[in-house]
């Protein structure tokens, strides 16, 4: 897709020698150097071209289709989590990254750094010769600033080791100038610290955006910054952060109403909830290629894959509130009929577990509140509903000597064993199937920031507050939510505000994030195509490795197991 930002960007490669910026487009515009640089209108231009970097298809080693920054970073971020159900293998290097084998060489692992590192230069060039002799040049200098930090911390916790894992990690490289051309790898304190500097400077420079939810704005950037204090664990901070967001309001006055949030991943870029999005047109469908076409399928338009599902775990976590408009809004189970009952669970006898566990089903009879069935060789089931957490349940079956967790549903659509639950978070905008502007910060995530930062300090009054405000908006009712002596089966507030950032947060590309910067396991025992495995926190693939033609080129060491 070639646009007008586009052709900015190869003007701006033209004019300063960059060979790396190897796009097949052409300068339309009149613009040299000095006004690309200098001037404040410039700067837009060149900043413009920076956010179409991050949905326009670019080609990379042969590939361009579907070939986006946010595609791959949505699905990079999002699929090596517990979250997702795939239902099958796929050619696409989506597949990859679901399943932990990911390479150096692999189109996705190498479009995301070629891009970040594109536009960490573009803002490098404005930073270098933007003035703040005006309001506008200051605004376009915090943008600038905003969007080297945002990839920055893009780079740094897709391609690195968490940050409480040891900020004397192999970080990333750090490209804070135009000048240097030695690449090398930076400390992942090293990452962090300039993070913060960056956001501190945009957060100072920026006041309103240039219009939607697609441009920082100084919220945007002290949002982001919430997430980096959480991230290294400097709790005192985030909170401060958070707080100066506020400026004393309720922080209930700056989330969407529940109806309103109903239809709000349809309507991002204009939303008081986005703080931050990859705002996209009409003009920037791209179809099944775009980054909700693995979870959503329009089956009257017979257009997008639909081969993604919420995972078993996440349903029974949104089971518990029937209400709960963050699932009732945004699933769409495919149902044939209401009037009969199926039962589903993994398949214990699945001879290889790197393969993942395919369904079996078998319909069941209720008698009571108990349900039953039986197997292909007439043997008799019961199905046990096992409390959880004091207060949840969830269905389990004992079959062949395996104890399985269930589910039981209406007769639904399925493929290849898993029943279809389409999910609507990145589609819709417009009425386009396959059309989002997907959020990468927002007022839900900041409160649920200050709310883990509270939990983490010993406040956990203010932290149940602030996941309260949230759970409230979801449809909650009151006595879903959370007070001292009222914590319906869990053992500490943090885990608390973990299950409630899952449900929130869920395919925005936070939870492998979450687990694996607190030092858990994440626990992938459930159906799907992916490994029917624990993957420990300690593995060496919960980073990404460094894409072949950078370590290649530049010298830089690969990360430890690849």
């Amino acid at each position: 897709m070639k646009t007008k930002f586009m052709h900015i960007i190869a003007a701006l490669c033209l004019v300063l020698g960059l060979g790396s910026c190897n796009l097949d487009y052409f300068p339309d515009d009149e613009l040299n150097s000095n006004v690309l640089l200098q001037d404040a209108k410039g700067g837009e231009y060149i900043m413009d071209g920076c956010y179409a970097l991050l949905k326009d298809e670019v080609e990379f080693l042969g590939y361009a289709s579907g070939n986006t920054y946010v595609r791959h970073y949505m699905q990079m971020t999002e699929f090596p989590a517990d979250n997702t159900c795939l239902s099958s293998h796929t050619t696409d290097p989506l597949y990859e990254a679901t399943a932990y084998m990911m390479t150096d060489n692999l189109k996705n692992v190498g479009t995301l750094w070629m891009i970040a590192y594109k536009v960490i230069f573009m803002t490098n060039t404005v930073i270098e010769n933007m003035g703040t002799d005006d309001s506008d040049k200051r605004q376009i200098l915090g943008e600038a600033y905003f969007m080297r930090a945002l990839m920055h911390l893009h780079m740094v916790t897709l391609y690195a080791k968490p940050y409480s894992h040891g900020r004397e990690n192999l970080g990333v490289p750090l490209h804070i100038n135009t000048t240097d051309g030695t690449t090398k790898r930076n400390t992942v304190g090293e990452c962090y610290d300039q993070i913060v500097k960056d956001l501190q400077m945009a957060a100072d420079l920026l006041e309103g955006s240039r219009g939607n939810a697609g441009y920082p704005s100084k919220d945007a950037a002290l949002g982001i910054l919430s997430r980096v204090y959480l991230y290294m664990e400097d709790y005192d901070n985030c909170i401060k952060t958070v707080d100066q967001m506020l400026a004393g309001a309720d922080p209930s006055s700056k989330i969407m109403s529940t109806a309103d949030f109903a239809t709000y991943f349809a309507n991002t870029k204009t939303a008081k909830e986005t703080l931050f999005c990859i705002a996209h047109e009409i003009t920037d469908d791209t179809g099944q290629s775009s980054a909700g076409s693995m979870y959503y399928r329009d089956e009257i338009g017979k257009i997008g894959w639909g081969e993604i599902y919420p995972s078993v775990p996440l349903q029974y976590l949104y089971d518990r509130y029937p209400t709960d408009i963050r699932a009732t809004s945004l699933f769409e189970p495919r149902i044939l009929d209401e009037s009969e009952e199926f039962i589903w669970f993994p398949d214990p006898e699945t001879p290889n577990d790197q393969s993942g566990r395919m369904n079996l089903k078998f319909k069941v009879t209720k008698s009571g509140e108990t349900y039953s069935f039986k197997d292909e060789d007439g043997t008799t089931y019961n199905v046990e509903k096992r409390t959880v957490n004091g207060e949840y349940f969830e269905y389990h079956v004992k079959y062949k000597g395996e104890d399985c967790v269930a589910r039981i549903t209406p007769k639904m659509e399925e493929r290849n064993t898993h029943p279809k639950v389409y999910i609507k978070k990145l589609s819709f905008q417009d009425g386009n199937p396959m059309l989002c502007s997907p959020v990468m910060c927002r007022w839900g995530e900041v409160i649920l920031n200050a709310a883990e930062a509270y939990a983490r300090s010993g406040n956990d009054t203010k932290a149940l507050e602030y996941v309260n405000i949230i759970r409230t908006r979801a449809g909650i009712p009151e006595e879903g939510l959370f007070a001292a002596g009222k914590m319906h089966g869990y053992s500490s507030v943090a885990d608390v505000v973990m299950d409630e950032r899952r449900l929130e947060l869920a395919f925005e590309g936070h939870r492998m994030f979450d687990v694996y910067r607190n030092k858990q396991n994440m626990d992938r025992r459930y159906p799907g195509a992916q490994p029917w495995k624990i993957v420990e926190y300690t593995e060496p693939h919960i980073q990404y490795p460094i894409p072949n033609n950078e370590w290649t080129t530049s010298g830089i060491p690969q990360n430890p197991g690849y």
